[in-house]
């Protein structure tokens, strides 16, 4: 959760040449200037133990706190959920 005045942080965790991943990371670009979040993408090959947490589940978005929102495909209704529940 953040605190009054910060936005909250969302994570992709994914891969470069992955072109799901490139999809779910241009469909929140396109949500930030409506809900006000700040995006994170890490490319989990850069580390080993990221790769093998999330293997071929990648895009993998994570909110702030660690709660898996979806994999594969932006989910909207489970991001929506996401942030009724944090804010």
């Amino acid at each position: 959760m953040s605190g009054a005045g910060e936005q909250p942080v969302l994570t992709v965790y994914g891969r470069a040449y992955c072109h799901l991943c490139g999809e779910m990371v241009a469909q929140l670009e396109a949500l930030r200037p409506v809900l006000s979040f700040v995006l994170r993408v890490v490319d989990v090959d850069e580390d080993g133990a990221l790769a093998q947490r999330y293997g071929e589940w990648v895009p993998v978005l994570v909110g702030g706190d660690g709660e898996e929102i979806c994999h594969y495909h932006l989910d909207s209704a489970a991001l929506a959920a996401y942030f009724s529940k944090i804010r």
